[in-house]
């Protein structure tokens, strides 16, 4: 009973700290070995194509395609393609007022894969760079990210999520320091190897190498640029291309959308199962299992477990105190856990509780997902979650 709890407690800690640690270390091992990476100079960019797929996004469309309009880059190497397929409100009337931009539609909604897929059709670019349409991106954000093509080992670039919040502060807070968690990880998965997936938000891919993956596909935009991965190319990550959105309207709807990447993700580990064996790219596997597989697998489990241990060697009675302390760590991060869920009930804003709340929700959601998708009941069709409008 000691050593499973033991191993169990290393396994959640090392997935989400220890991993990050050891990351640094090994970064710094390289940047002392081989010197600090240089960013490649922003000439002789590739020709590239933007893909924005929007359902029913009459609330944010027209300023994303003011926002797509802006953007910094050579005009004659520049295309912008946007899909509206199965939107019943105004969204595909609001996009065709704009000459500028390539429109297809289709009355009938097939997911947002099948989206993509028709639109890549057409394209004849270099490079292709997906973006969700309730986002807005950095005036500079296509010049960084194509840059990095100019490396021939570079296969896919990925942009940074940032969450932008209200001041009033809601359990969705947790959000936004989540992703800048995220941020730094990804940052140093990159300057060690490789990032390990993109998000929809914004990423990019050499249009050579793009790889449609199957219409039942949860997280598509995932399995895109690890398909690219498992071919021996590396996924940048480009902090200096970001794509801003608002945090989702409530925590409700940020559980739908954990869920579905939840199940998602134990679809992809399927999908991408050569990757759990370390023989042909070690490194990426290494990144991979560490980063995506520990957290979308067994981390969650295990904290229950860990829980459900550390009271029965309390209450045996023979063990040292450092079991005393641990549960009573567990009690507190769970009732403010809880503590947060109460006070978000009631719309009373302390955001300290609402971290530990979010953290606890995302790996509620990694259980609920795994079963969804272990019971077929997770849909591929695209669903986006509410966001505010600020």
């Amino acid at each position: 009973m000691i050593a499973t709890f033991w191993i169990s407690l290393f396994i959640i800690f090392y997935a989400f700290v220890g991993y990050g640690l050891l990351l640094f270390v090994l970064v710094k091992i390289k940047r002392f070995i081989s010197g600090k990476p240089i960013l490649p100079p922003s000439i002789n960019l590739p020709s590239c194509t933007l893909i924005v797929a929007a359902y029913n996004e009459e609330a944010f469309i027209e300023q994303k395609i003011q926002n797509t309009l802006e953007l910094i880059y050579p005009d004659d190497r520049l295309k912008f393609i946007f899909v509206t397929d199965g939107s019943t409100d105004q969204t595909a009337s609001i996009v065709s007022n704009y000459p500028q931009i390539i429109h297809l539609h289709n009355d009938l909604r097939m997911g947002k894969m099948a989206a993509v897929h028709r639109a890549k059709g057409i394209v004849d670019t270099d490079v292709i760079v997906f973006t969700d349409a309730n986002t807005c991106l950095n005036a500079e954000a296509m010049v960084n990210i194509c840059r990095h093509y100019a490396n021939p080992k570079v296969g896919a670039v990925a942009g940074e999520k940032r969450v932008t919040t209200t001041q009033a502060a809601d359990a969705t807070a947790g959000e936004g320091f989540y992703w800048k968690y995220e941020s730094k990880l990804k940052t140093w998965d990159s300057e060690l190897y490789s990032v390990v997936g993109a998000a929809g938000e914004l990423f990019s891919v050499r249009t050579e190498l793009y790889q449609p993956v199957s219409s039942n596909a949860i997280i598509d935009d995932f399995m895109i640029s690890m398909r690219i991965a498992e071919k021996g190319y590396k996924i940048v990550y480009e902090p200096e291309a970001y794509a801003s959105e608002t945090a989702s309207e409530d925590v409700k709807e940020e559980l739908k959308r954990k869920i579905r990447i939840a199940a998602g993700g134990l679809q992809s580990i399927i999908w991408l199962k050569s990757l759990l064996l370390p023989f042909k790219l070690p490194l990426l596997s290494f990144q991979y299992i560490s980063h995506r597989v520990l957290r979308w697998t067994v981390v969650p489990f295990l904290m229950i477990l860990v829980l459900i241990l550390n009271i029965l060697i309390v209450w045996r009675g023979n063990t040292g105190v450092i079991y005393q302390l641990i549960l009573l760590g567990q009690i507190v991060f769970y009732g403010t856990s809880i503590l947060g869920w109460v006070l978000m009930a009631r719309q009373i804003k302390i955001k300290i509780f609402f971290i530990p709340y979010y953290f606890s929700m995302m790996n509620y959601a990694v259980v609920r997902g795994i079963f969804r998708y272990l019971t077929g009941n997770q849909s591929a069709v695209w669903e986006k979650a509410k966001r505010k409008v600020v």
